[in-house]
C-alpha cells in the first residue's frame, strides 16, 4: 500500500513536471514537488470529505506562502489541477479547501480554470 502511494506520488510530480515544464522559475521558484508534498496531508479530506487534519492547511499555507510570483503561483495553480486529477479529488471539496484554511489562493480550484490567466 505505501509503495502504491509512493508511486501515485511520483506519477503526479512527473506528469505535472510534463505540463508546466521546465520554465524560468528552475531552483528558485515553486515546484511541483512542493505542491504536492503541501497537499499530501489534504488527500482524505480532498478525496473523501471529512474533517481537514491541521498539517493540511500547514501545507496550504505553506504553498500559498511559497508561490510568491506570478510565475509560481501559476506553476502552482497547474500542479494542483494534474494532482486533482491524478488523485481523483472531489472538486468541491477541493475548492472549499483554501477557504476553510483560511488562505486566499486568488483562483477557483477546479479542471476549467485557465492557469494562464492567474496572477
Amino acid at each position: 500500500m505505501a509503495n502504491n502511494k509512493a508511486m501515485m506520488i511520483v506519477v503526479v510530480v512527473v506528469a505535472a513536471m510534463v505540463v508546466v515544464g521546465f520554465g524560468p522559475q528552475g531552483a528558485e521558484g515553486i515546484t511541483c514537488q512542493t505542491v504536492v508534498k503541501g497537499l499530501m496531508p489534504c488527500t482524505n479530506y480532498l478525496t473523501k470529505g471529512g474533517a481537514i487534519p491541521s498539517a493540511c492547511c500547514r501545507g496550504v499555507r505553506s504553498i500559498n506562502s511559497a508561490a510568491k510570483t506570478t510565475a509560481d503561483r501559476r506553476t502552482a495553480c497547474e500542479c494542483i489541477k494534474v494532482a486533482a486529477k491524478a488523485y481523483k479529488v472531489n472538486l468541491k471539496n477541493a475548492a472549499a479547501l483554501p477557504r476553510q484554511c483560511k488562505v486566499n489562493i486568488g483562483y477557483a480550484i477546479s479542471y476549467s480554470t485557465n492557469c494562464k490567466t492567474v496572477r
